[in-house]
């Protein structure tokens, strides 16, 4: 059975590279691997032994990724009354039918030993009375599978171990660590038979500030690994840090990768709510903090999950984003109430001492005060369409966590299952490359510029661009607000630095703010073209799922830059 053909909207076309000066200085390495969280701190740390240089580029500092942020865990099957077997059916389940099995039982078979293997590599987790890693249960897991360090800092414990690896070998002539650079653009070598982008061959880049390189520079490489992060930053409200810009999709594009699920967006349901005027990176209260039994109330007081999911408040997260949405429309109210105080003050401030120190900083004592909660972007399921080896369709180019696209979530990422496909898939993209380097099946390439005009789009529109995100493949859509924002971001200057009425000069602010711009175009076009509500993705004009929708949406540009949104059966 095949969809009904998408409605229409304004023809869109994208930029396939960003206006930038021509690079003033080049490194040459076996890999250039791209982001410091999880996926890119492992996959470094796998290649660096194994290949004879790698070169890992990250936007901030080495301990900045997305990782850090991470309060839940990681869940693995690693209790004796679990099984991997288990936790791929709840997987299935949170995917809503979009899964790829195949990534659902590597990373359900694999994780357990990944997870170890972070213990060997100093990640120190919260052990129970027995010295063995204590395990707790998230939305959607029919089990205690949630492995979590610090209470609620498993992300930085994570990310603190993984690095203290790094810096140990920085020296090493064998790998090069360059902060504080923004990655631009994927260099690609002389166009396929088709008129596509050929292999990719590097990267151009930015370092911003403190960088050891000045400037636009090339990094090439015979692979490039994207391990970029989330896409937050296209929205008003989000849980991810400033730096979540959507960079690693959007470069993939220009070079013409495939990306898919984009439509598939998970809105955090208890992020802290603090007035509507406020924006930038928001505090979010964790799923476990349900999972240890905390109740969400209207404004009424009226507890209403019971009615919604047999599993309540540990449903699903698009479930539970979704009914605190409907509830908020009831009761005219922007917020529900999160009420954790029957859990006790000890036990709270214990668990969860981040979150605890946090809401106080925000003037709340949730020992004792019910704390305002609504949905606000939180994580991705889309991305860089991977094969279980972390491949692209781009030869040479690898994508691994948020970035990546890989099957593992479908529609709806099941809870603290991200911290563990980075590090399942960083691993197999790094084993892949090194065989591939060893065969001579990776090689050199020289870079060519692609043809067409670039971009770049002011940063001042940034605020306008995330406004109809929100408004439009935000938590609840429609055909009618879609198309009216395909319509406003298709109106969005990108040619600011060939207008003499713009204040815009190639810069980080103006890159990023492209970026911004062409994923929430390409994230529009998705969600306008899947007619049906599943996972992550919710049309109040067609709120239920349909078995003709039970596939993936390709996204790809053609040589002339035309976006293509084409249909594609499960395996």
């Amino acid at each position: 059975m095949s969809p009904p053909p998408p409605p229409s909207a304004p023809r869109l076309h994208l930029a396939t590279r960003l206006a930038a000066p021509e690079p003033g200085w080049t490194v040459e390495a076996d890999v250039v691997v791209v982001g410091s969280g999880v996926a890119g701190l492992t996959a470094a740390l796998e290649l660096r032994t194994r290949v004879p240089r790698v070169l890992l580029v990250t936007k901030g500092e080495l301990s900045s990724g997305s990782t850090v942020w991470a309060q839940g865990g990681i869940a693995a099957a690693l209790d004796p009354s679990d099984s991997p077997a288990a936790h791929l059916a709840d997987t299935l389940v949170a995917g809503a039918g979009l899964c790829d099995p195949r990534a659902v039982e590597v990373l359900v078979t694999e994780g357990p030993a990944r997870v170890r293997e972070l213990v060997a590599r100093g990640a120190n987790f919260d052990l129970d009375v027995e010295g063995e890693i204590a395990l707790t249960r998230e939305g959607g897991h029919h089990a205690d599978r949630i492995a979590h360090a610090g209470g609620d800092a498993t992300g930085a414990e994570i990310s603190r171990a993984l690095v203290a690896q790094l810096e140990a070998v920085r020296n090493d002539p064998g790998i090069e660590i360059i902060e504080h650079a923004l990655v631009l653009d994927i260099l690609t070598s002389a166009p396929d038979e088709d008129g596509r982008p050929g292999a990719a061959c590097g990267v151009t880049l930015h370092v911003i500030g403190a960088g050891s390189r000045d400037g636009v520079g090339a990094a090439l490489g015979r692979a490039v690994v994207l391990a970029t992060g989330g896409i937050g930053q296209v929205f008003r409200s989000s849980t991810n840090p400033v730096q979540a810009t959507g960079d690693g999709i959007a470069a993939a594009l220009r070079a013409g990768a495939t990306v898919a699920d984009l439509e598939f967006v998970q809105f955090h349901p208890t992020v802290l709510w603090l007035g509507s005027g406020v924006r930038g990176q928001l505090t979010l209260v964790s799923e476990a903090v349900r999972g240890e039994g905390a109740y969400l109330l209207d404004t009424d007081g009226a507890r209403f999950m019971p009615a919604v999911h047999p599993m309540a408040e540990l449903a699903p997260r698009d479930v539970v984003a979704h009914a605190i949405v409907r509830q908020m429309a009831r009761t005219g109210s922007d917020h529900v109430w999160l009420d954790a105080r029957h859990l006790g003050a000890d036990f709270l401030r214990r668990r969860f001492p981040t979150i605890t120190e946090r809401l106080a900083d925000n003037g709340i004592d949730w020992t004792t005060d019910l704390v305002p909660v609504a949905p606000a972007q939180h994580y991705h399921s889309g991305g860089v369409v991977t094969d279980l080896a972390g491949r692209s369709s781009l030869r040479g180019l690898y994508a691994a966590g948020e970035v990546a696209c890989t099957g593992v979530h479908g529609a709806n990422r099941l809870a603290s299952n991200s911290l563990v496909e980075g590090l399942v898939f960083a691993h197999r993209a790094a084993r892949d490359i090194v065989a591939r380097v060893a065969s001579g099946e990776l090689v050199s390439r020289d870079a060519v510029t692609r043809p067409g005009p670039s971009a770049l789009v002011a940063a001042a529109s940034r605020s306008r661009v995330q406004r109809i995100a929100s408004e439009g493949p935000g938590v609840i859509r429609s055909a009618e607000g879609l198309t009216a924002a395909a319509e406003k971001l298709a109106a969005v200057r990108t040619d600011a630095d060939l207008a003499l009425d713009v204040v815009a000069v190639p810069q980080t602010a103006e890159w990023e703010t492209t970026n911004v711009h062409q994923v929430a175009s390409v994230l529009t076009q998705a969600a306008l073209a899947r007619e049906e509500s599943r996972g992550g993705h919710f049309r109040v004009d067609f709120p239920e799922p349909d078995e003709a929708w039970r596939l993936r949406l390709n996204v790809r540009l053609d040589p002339d830059g035309r976006l293509e949104v084409v249909p594609a059966p499960l395996d």
